[in-house]
């Protein structure tokens, strides 16, 4: 894994595979019968693509899924293909073209054009449609990028530290919304060594847009700890988000504890979300305990 400080500016062509979906072969044949892109090459033959290669290449890409013939594109000038882009993009699905904004944002680590792109966006989509259609995808894409060395940990946090300022920009936005009469409280928390907290804070805000009364706890929080909310409120509901911990030999002892530690209480409940519950058998779970496989389910089933 390269240095949080260390800015990757060169990919190789497996990196430009995981970063535009555009299968190696098919990149060397682009380069070999259309001469789209040049790339540098070591002294054992490797090939190495700077930046601007890659977001010619997001452009092509663009391009080809939208119907132009790689023929086609290869005629256009190299000043042409991003005009052409933005032709398409103003009158097609604009969610696949901020994506890519967004990816090449998080490459050059420039603040402006993601600022561009959301504000583009934001024109024509509310908030909480950005976030399902172009940020939950852009989210997954780069958690599997992260995790194979595509991009570095500084490219991630810089795109998720912006994409939480929105989130809580909307939840800022929402502090005059009283809760519902009785309503219960929603306590969200992530649990002991767990970080990735966007999914939990866009769930915040979903509720606190319902009406609900919401605790948000954040990240990395003890179990024991938990208990002290019911000496404030009766109906507690806890969301929690599993992406990186428990680790998968702890998950079901976790579960087991937090039921006899906290969900005695008649009316509490325990909804969860995330990567690691993903294919454990929820029949185990305790009684009171949910799993969902979205965002979106969970809000719904509120």
């Amino acid at each position: 894994m390269e240095l949080m400080n260390n800015i990757k500016a060169n990919f190789s062509i497996k990196d430009l595979e995981n970063l535009t979906g555009i299968k190696a072969h098919t990149i060397r044949i682009w380069e070999k019968r259309y001469n789209l892109l040049s790339p540098d090459r070591s002294d054992t033959n490797i090939r190495n693509y700077s930046i601007a290669s890659f977001q010619k290449l997001l452009n092509i890409s663009y391009l080809n899924n939208n119907g132009l013939k790689i023929s086609k594109i290869a005629d256009l000038k190299e000043e042409e293909i991003p005009i052409k882009v933005r032709e398409i993009a103003s009158r097609g699905k604009v969610e696949d073209h901020a994506i890519n904004a967004f990816k090449m944002a998080m490459v050059n680590f420039d603040q402006k054009l993601f600022y561009n792109t959301y504000n583009n966006l934001i024109e024509h989509k509310t908030f909480k449609n950005i976030f399902y259609t172009v940020f939950i995808p852009l989210l997954n894409e780069i958690g599997l990028l992260w995790q194979i060395d595509t991009i570095t940990p500084a490219q991630e946090h810089f795109i998720s530290v912006h994409i939480k300022q929105k989130i809580l920009l909307n939840i800022e936005r929402l502090q005059s919304l009283e809760p519902k009469p009785n309503s219960k409280t929603f306590v969200l928390f992530l649990p002991d060594n767990e970080i990735h907290d966007i999914g939990l804070l866009f769930i915040n805000y979903e509720l606190r847009s319902k009406g609900y009364h919401t605790i948000f706890l954040g990240e990395s929080v003890p179990m024991e700890n938990l208990s002290t909310l019911f000496d404030f409120f009766d109906d507690i509901v806890f969301v929690s988000y599993f992406t990186v911990y428990p680790e998968d030999e702890n998950i079901l002892n976790y579960l087991e504890n937090f039921s006899n530690l906290l969900l005695t209480n008649s009316h509490a409940e325990f909804l969860l979300l995330g990567k690691r519950l993903e294919g454990i058998a929820t029949e185990s779970f305790p009684k009171g305990i949910k799993f969902y496989k979205s965002i979106e389910n969970l809000v719904k089933d509120i």
